[in-house]
Formats: C-alpha cells, structure tokens, sequence
C-alpha cells in the first residue's frame, strides 16, 4: 500500500511529532505533507522520509510564526495532490485532516485535539492575545470552526489520544473514535529509589494553561523544595514569582531532565492536558505524580497507587495533596511497570492491529473476492 502521512507543522519535537514519528517506522516508505519543515529541528527518523511542505513553507518567517498563517491552512490542504495514494494518516491538532482523499482511499486521522484555538480554548486564547489579534481572532476563528467541522466529513475513522479528545471529537465533529495513548518513549527513564532526594519536580512549557503559577505559589507557602524545569512565554514571570525554595531552570537538556524525574519526590502536574507525556515520563522514572484530576492525567495516574488526584485548581488544593501525598507510600517498581501501558511498543501493535481491521473491512465483497484482502504489513 501506498500511504501518506499528513501532519499540522514539523519544526520541532513535542508530542504530535512522536507520534510521527512512530508512524514512520509503520511505514518506512510513507510520505509525509505538513504546512511548513524545519529539517534540522526534526528525528533523523522523519528525515529518512520524503517531506512535502505546503506554500506556507516559503511564506515570510514560516517556521517560527507559523500559527499567523492559520487562515491560509485550509487552503493549502487543498493542494497536497494525494492521488496514487491507497492509506492517508492525518495526524490532527492544527490544520491537517482538511486534504482531499482520492476515490478508494481510506482517510485515517489521529487527533491529538480538535484545534484548542477556535474550540475548547478559544477564550482563553483571544484574551492573552494583542490588540490586532483580538479585533480579527473573531472572524478568522468562525471561519476556521466552520471549515474544522465540515472537513471532518473528509475523515472515514478517527483515533482519539485519549478519552478525552474522544469526547471532544464527539461534542465538536459528532463523530466516535477509537482510543490509542500516544507512545511514550518509557525505555529512556531510570529508576533509582535509594537515590531520591527532598525537591518535588514541575516539567512543561510555561504557558498559561499549564497553570505552573500554582504549584509556585503552594510550594511559596509550603516553604518546601520545588524544581520547575521548561521555557515558555511566562518564564520571567515565575522566576520573578518564585519563592526562596523554588528554583526556575528553564529549559534544560534531557540528561538533566532525566535525572530530576528519577530523583524528585513527586511530580507536580497542576494544568489540564489532551494527555499529558510528562506524567507518564515521572512515572516511567518510578516516581509518582500529583496531577490536578482532569483530562488525560485521569487517564495515565491511578489515585493512590502511582499517585493522587486533586480536583480543584486552587492553591489550596494543591496544598491539601502535597499534605495528603507526605502520608502515603509507593512502590517504584509498580510505578515504572505501569508506564509501560504507554510504550512506543504497545502504540505500533495497537495502531498495526486497528488500521488491519479497518484495511480487511473496506476490501469489497470480501466473500466473493477473497484474493483481494491482503495484510497491510508484509509478513504478517
């Protein structure tokens, strides 16, 4: 078979391009369309590939302030010519699902999230955002909802990261989907109990919706060690906000972050996400996590055996956990066990074994032709 994958933006390595990259090594001989292509800022894995970026890529400052061109992405899914093509993989949290299949291809999205921007988060967006962006995020963000909702028409099944897109894609497209966790790469972690020290431990990017001014302002008041590792917009801003015990590193090299996940106390994890690799990664370290209990984290921490679960984004409650986690004991080796449900391993088998099923059931008149249902992977 002949498959493309299609992704919003390649230019760095977070998440959605883990995901990728995982379906790169499905698919050896895939291409892959996405808007815009940094080379040097993606896996060797993904560069083994063909890439075929969209205009956007040639457009002014593409690669770093690619989220203004937003407007255009619909557009330019249009152009990608997939003809020849018998599997597309969309890989979905900006624009990409939106391209146009050929007759007798099977369109396959995994979405990591209806886009946050003009759905779930649309609010929270256009208030942190500048004067000019806010008088024209309005219209463009209507547009966009509307052409969102219509070219998930264009999809014949998706894959949801987690229970919790699964019901967004529900409440915004009126469409089910299949649930495969993203992998997590739970092999690069250490466990080391006898070496733990006294500091708790916040990792991610320091933007709004993590809610990291939480965890700061608890561990202020708490007067108890805490190491936030990540960069983000509202870096100065929490290093101007942390306390005598909190110590703000900014981003730092995985060897470093490594060896913090294996020797924290807890893992802090205050905001809400789609999934969450940061509390799997803590857990993969064998160490548990306090997680506010919404979203993917309900889905990736079990309450008292790899961690706990607060259910107000307060500071109080945030307090209340930590006083809550000082009483409790945990089992490490458990800990790090049951991160490997999340393992870039258990991802290939469970995508391999859905896109078969779905491969097998859109053969045609499968009684009278069995010659034409033929594995999907050779040698299977």
């Amino acid at each position: 078979m002949k498959v493309a994958i299609v992704h919003y933006w390649l230019v760095g390595m977070r998440g959605g391009e883990k995901v990728v990259e995982n379906l790169c090594r499905l698919f050896p001989e895939a291409d892959i369309f996405t808007h815009v292509y940094a080379p040097d800022r993606v896996s060797e894995e993904i560069r083994r590939h063909r890439v075929i970026p969209s205009f956007i890529n040639a457009l002014p400052r593409a690669k770093t302030m690619y989220q203004r061109y937003l407007p255009l992405m619909p557009l330019a899914l249009e152009q990608f010519d997939l003809r020849g093509y018998d599997l597309i993989l969309s890989s979905e949290s900006g624009p990409a699902k939106g391209v146009l299949a050929p007759p007798g291809a099977l369109h396959v999205c995994y979405c990591h999230s209806p886009m946050r921007y003009v759905w779930n988060m649309y609010h929270d967006y256009r208030e942190r955002s500048g004067a000019l962006t806010k008088a024209l995020m309005p219209a463009a963000a209507h547009y966009i909802r509307n052409w969102d909702a219509l070219s998930s028409m264009r999809v014949d099944h998706f894959i949801a990261n987690s229970f919790t897109v699964r019901d967004r894609i529900q409440r915004y497209y009126r469409r089910d989907a299949q649930v495969i966790h993203p992998p997590v790469d739970v092999e690069a972690f250490e466990v080391v109990p006898e070496e733990v020290s006294d500091y708790f431990l916040m990792v991610g990017e320091l933007v709004p919706y993590k809610r990291s001014e939480l965890a700061i302002e608890a561990f202020n008041r708490m007067g108890l060690p805490l190491v936030v590792i990540g960069g983000g917009e509202r870096l100065d801003a929490m290093r101007a906000l942390a306390g005598p015990t909190v110590k703000i590193l900014g981003a730092q090299p995985f060897a470093v972050l490594r060896r913090h996940y294996a020797r924290c106390q807890a893992l802090i994890f205050p905001g809400e996400e789609d999934f969450g690799i940061v509390p799997v990664e803590a857990q993969a370290s064998g160490r548990p996590v306090i997680a506010y209990g919404r979203g993917g984290a309900t889905e990736t921490v079990c309450d008292g055996q790899s961690g706990l679960l607060f259910h107000e984004q307060s500071v109080e409650d945030l307090i209340a956990a930590v006083q809550r986690f000082k009483t409790m004991t945990f089992d490490p080796l458990r800990i790090a066990k049951g991160a490997r449900r999340f393992s870039a391993d258990r991802f290939q088998s469970a995508m391999r074994l859905y896109l078969e099923r779905l491969t097998s059931r859109s053969k045609r008149s499968c009684e009278n032709e069995p010659e034409a249902i033929v594995p999907l992977f050779a040698g299977n």
